[in-house]
C-alpha cells in the first residue's frame, strides 16, 4: 500500500508527523468557510486500533504492510475481546478477575487507521522517550501512594473515574475504548472542541489574547490558537497537575495540529512537552474520520452510583479485615 507523506515547519526545520494511507486520502478538496478559513467543523471519530506505542515485539518495523495491518487488528480485536473464551481478558477472568461489561458496549473500531504502527510518530521508534529520574521517582512514590490509599475518599480516584475529564477527552484527544467522537465548531475568532466522552467542551480563543497568569490552573489547561497556513495550532498550558494524565506535571505544554486534508479526513498531531517526565517532547498523529451521524451527551458526572458503590465496596472490604482474628 502506497502512503503520503506530510510535513510542517517547527521551529524552521520540516519535521514528518505523519503517514496518512493514500486510500483514506479524497480526492474532494477540504471546504472552507465564509471567511476563507479550512472548515474544521463537524463530528470526527478517532476510533482506531494503532496502538499509541509500538509493541516492542514489532521491533524495527515502522510501516504494517497491508496483509499485516489486517493481521494486527484481527489480533488485537481477539485479545481484547470480553466474550470470546481465548482472548486474554478471559484467561484474566478465569483466574477471578473482574471483566467490566461484554464486547457491546465498546467502540474501539475494527482496524488500524495509519500504516504506521503506532499513534506515535517521534521519537523514530514509535514509543514514549525516557522518563526522567525525577519523573520515576514521582511515577514510583505515586504509585506506592495509590497501592496503600486506593479508596479513602473520592479524591483517590482518577479524573476519568470520577467524570470530571473522560478517559480519552484530552487534551490530547487519543482513541480508546468507547466514545471516540469529538465535535468541532468554528468561528471568526473561536474554536469550540466538544468531546463525547463526559461532555467536555474546550474554548479556544483565535485573536491572540495572552494566556492566564501561571496561578491559574485548570482541568484542560488554558488553550490558544492560530492558523499556520491550511493547519490550526492550538497551544495550551496551565494544567491542574490533579488530572494525572501520564503522570504530567503543571509543567506540561502542548501543541495541537488539525489539518484538514478532505472532506471526509482530519490529521490530528499532538506534542507533548514536560521535562519533569520525559527527556525529550513527543509526538502522536491520529488521523479521524467524519462522522455523518449527530453526537449525543454522554451523561457522566461525579456523583453517578459507580463512585458511591466503590467507596462502600471499600469500607465493606475494610470491616471484613478488621473483623478477622
Amino acid at each position: 500500500m502506497r502512503s503520503r507523506t506530510f510535513g510542517v515547519l517547527t521551529g524552521g526545520a520540516a519535521v514528518v508527523l505523519a503517514l496518512v494511507p493514500v486510500s483514506v486520502v479524497a480526492q474532494t478538496a477540504a471546504p472552507l468557510t465564509s471567511w476563507g478559513k479550512p472548515d474544521l467543523q463537524g463530528v470526527w471519530d478517532f476510533r482506531s486500533l494503532t496502538p499509541m506505542e509500538r509493541p516492542r515485539e514489532l521491533g524495527e518495523t515502522e510501516v504494517f504492510t497491508a496483509e499485516e495491518a489486517a493481521a494486527f487488528s484481527e489480533e488485537t480485536i481477539r485479545r481484547r475481546s470480553r466474550d470470546s473464551a481465548t482472548s486474554d481478558r478471559a484467561a484474566r477472568a478465569a483466574q477471578g478477575n473482574i471483566i467490566p461489561y461484554n464486547d457491546f458496549w465498546f467502540d474501539e473500531g475494527t482496524s488500524v487507521t495509519t500504516e504506521r504502527t503506532s499513534l506515535i510518530v517521534d521519537p523514530s521508534d514509535g514509543r514514549m522517550p525516557a522518563v526522567t529520574p525525577a519523573g520515576q521517582r514521582r511515577a514510583d512514590a505515586r504509585r506506592a501512594y495509590r497501592e496503600a490509599h486506593p479508596a479513602d475518599s473520592w479524591v483517590n480516584f482518577s479524573a476519568g473515574v470520577r467524570c470530571i475529564l473522560g478517559f480519552n477527552a484530552g487534551p490530547p484527544v487519543t482513541p480508546s475504548a468507547y466514545n471516540n467522537n469529538m465535535q468541532l465548531f468554528q468561528t471568526l475568532d473561536h474554536v469550540v472542541i466538544v468531546t463525547e466522552m463526559v461532555h467536555t467542551a474546550r474554548v479556544v480563543p483565535l485573536d491572540g489574547r495572552p494566556h492566564l497568569s501561571p496561578d491559574i490552573r485548570q482541568w484542560s489547561g488554558d488553550s490558544r490558537g492560530y492558523w499556520e497556513g491550511e493547519t490550526l495550532v492550538i497551544e495550551t498550558s496551565n494544567f491542574a497537575e490533579k488530572r494525572r494524565w501520564r503522570g504530567t506535571t503543571e509543567s506540561a505544554n502542548l501543541v495541537e495540529r488539525l489539518t484538514r486534508l478532505d472532506v471526509d479526513t482530519l490529521v490530528y498531531e499532538f506534542t507533548v512537552t514536560d521535562p519533569r517526565i520525559w527527556t525529550r517532547p513527543w509526538t502522536a498523529s491520529v488521523t479521524m474520520a467524519l462522522n455523518p451521524e449527530p453526537m449525543y451527551e454522554y451523561a457522566c458526572h461525579e456523583g453517578n452510583y459507580s463512585l458511591e458503590g466503590m467507596l462502600a465496596g471499600a469500607r465493606a472490604e475494610e470491616k471484613v479485615a478488621t473483623a478477622q482474628p
